[in-house]
């Protein structure tokens, strides 16, 4: 089946040294998709892989006309890798999964059926996950729950990476850092209609897990962001002046009261560390102000900017050509 730019499908892995699996994920992805019996593309994308990775996915995509392969000059991470497929993703609907064996392709059905009950996108759900309670299950219910309390989108698995999409969602979301775990959430601030399917889980058979539980701590702080992105990212001024205000506020009451006992009850302020306090916070609300009308600037020069890659091609093969991009 050749590759062309009018395909119903992509499918997007991104991969790093998973050497001893990816013959049978191909041989499963192939599968899967023919017998959904649409066309289809498959995008693996190299993300430095230090194995022999690159080597096997080559000889895979000499041998299928479908197969796209994106090396990446070095190891940018899951999210940038993502995004490169989905840069060069050219099917209606795009699904992503892992390469470690642990998604089940035969789910690929059950994401477009969703789909196509009127969904923009579907998020898999690994209800029967085969990882370590405690450096694995653990830690990412409590992220899960984290998220979605933070977000306002509810879903049980942000960090299942199968997950399917329409081609106009992900060809509108910018990625980086680590917010490839949070696209549902990211992908909400353009309306979409977002639903969960239980999934199939598999235990890692070849390979180590790229995961380390200090990732958490990631998560956290881009779920920060990722907050002020839905929230305030085009009206930063709203949360930076509300502090800058508080703050400016609290400084000046206290100011008054100070005033007043010097002016009217003659006390001393001498030595006296409330005033202390009442510049400090007055100084404070003023630099958040500032900070606010700042980003204010920056959020209007950002959109008005160009955008820029978070990651840089090697070379791209596919059934037509093998180039070597100049970025």
């Amino acid at each position: 089946m050749s590759s062309s730019n009018n395909q119903e499908l992509s499918i997007v892995v991104p991969v790093y040294n998973e050497e001893d699996n990816l013959e049978e994920l191909h041989t499963r992805i192939v599968d899967a998709c023919q017998k959904l019996g649409r066309t289809f593309e498959i995008i693996y994308v190299d993300d430095g892989s230090s194995d022999n990775s690159y080597t096997t996915l080559k000889a895979i995509q000499k041998s299928h006309d479908a197969v796209i392969l994106i090396r990446l000059r070095k190891n940018f991470g899951q999210t940038a890798a993502l995004s490169a497929g989905f840069d060069h993703a050219q099917g209606d609907i795009i699904i992503t999964l892992d390469a470690d064996l642990q998604n089940d392709p035969q789910d690929f059905a059950l994401l477009v059926s969703k789909l196509e009950e009127g969904y923009d996108l579907v998020s898999g759900w690994r209800i029967k996950r085969k990882d370590k309670f405690f450096t694995r299950k653990l830690p990412s219910a409590l992220a899960n729950w984290l998220i979605s309390v933070i977000t306002g989108v509810k879903l049980h698995d942000y960090g299942c990476t199968l997950k399917a999409f329409r081609l106009e969602v992900v060809k509108n979301i910018d990625l980086y850092g680590e917010m490839h775990r949070f696209i549902p959430a990211i992908a909400s601030r353009m309306g979409v209609n977002i639903a969960e399917v239980k999934v199939n889980h598999h235990p890692r058979r070849h390979g180590k897990s790229k995961y380390s539980v200090f990732r958490f701590v990631k998560v956290i702080l881009d779920l920060l962001t990722v907050k002020f992105l839905l929230s305030y990212s085009t009206r930063p001024l709203q949360i930076f002046g509300v502090f800058g205000l508080i703050s400016g506020a609290l400084g000046g009451a206290i100011g008054l009261y100070l005033s007043y006992q010097r002016l009217v009850l003659q006390i001393s302020l001498a030595n006296r560390p409330l005033l202390l306090l009442a510049i400090l916070l007055l100084v404070i609300g003023f630099q958040f102000i500032t900070l606010g009308l700042l980003a204010e600037i920056m959020v209007r020069s950002y959109h008005e900017s160009l955008e820029k890659r978070i990651y840089y091609v090697r070379e791209i093969i596919d059934s037509e050509a093998e180039t070597i991009p100049e970025y």
